[in-house]
């Protein structure tokens, strides 16, 4: 049966550019490979840990939203064990209300940006108006 899913990797600071794009790479490659369509794919970048992980205080974040079939998960994080540049990861399956919350959340930031832009347009009308 096919699922939502959502796992997040912690990969440690000391990477390239190049060797993030490419460790986050192994894994979609991973996900496509196993069958899995990708929902969402969300970078959150270097952040500050709660706790030091093996010496390290920071950590690059990385979030994939998926849908596949359960016995991937099982090779995906047998994956994530054996890569040495992963802190922590963390797989979750998603119910009906958390898809339903992330389908929200991505639709509603495009619309917070959409009236942003007209406010900063009609602002600008104004400006003219005036002059």
């Amino acid at each position: 049966m096919v699922k939502q899913y959502e796992t997040v990797f912690i990969m440690t600071p000391v990477l390239s550019d190049e060797q993030i794009k490419e460790t986050v790479g192994k894994y979609q490659t991973l996900l496509k490979e196993g069958g899995a369509e990708i929902v969402d794919e969300n970078n959150w970048g270097m952040r500050k840990l709660a706790y030091p992980i093996q010496k390290k205080t920071s950590g690059y974040y990385y979030l994939i939203e998926f849908k596949a079939e359960g016995s991937l998960i099982a090779k995906l994080e047998t994956a994530y064990k054996r890569d040495e540049r992963l802190l922590r990861f963390l797989t979750v399956s998603l119910d009906k209300y958390a898809v339903a919350y992330n389908e929200k959340k991505r639709n509603g930031g495009l619309k917070s940006q959409q009236k942003a832009a007209e406010k900063q347009a009609k602002k600008e009308e104004v400006k003219v108006v005036e002059e």
